[in-house]
């Protein structure tokens, strides 16, 4: 009979993964779900109620958010 085989463990996480500037990532997270910024028709924004164009401001947070986090925490 063969012996079974050892199996290691998985190599411990980085420690640079653990950044301080991950939970900026709350924001577009977090955002989103504030009702009372988008719970009314004004103010209009080229004829479009407050909250179509506030699903795109929050498109364009996200996206910024994610991309400072992302510029921030790369390994050079």
């Amino acid at each position: 009979m063969a012996a079974p085989e050892e199996r290691t463990a998985p190599p411990a996480a980085a420690s640079g993964d653990r950044s301080p500037w991950n939970w900026l990532l709350l924001i577009p997270i977090v955002l989103p779900l504030l009702t009372f910024l988008f719970n009314g028709d004004s103010p209009r924004l080229l004829g479009f109620p407050r909250f179509y164009w506030l699903q795109f401001a929050f498109i364009i947070v996200g996206v910024s958010v994610t991309t400072l986090v992302y510029q921030m925490t790369k390994k050079r």
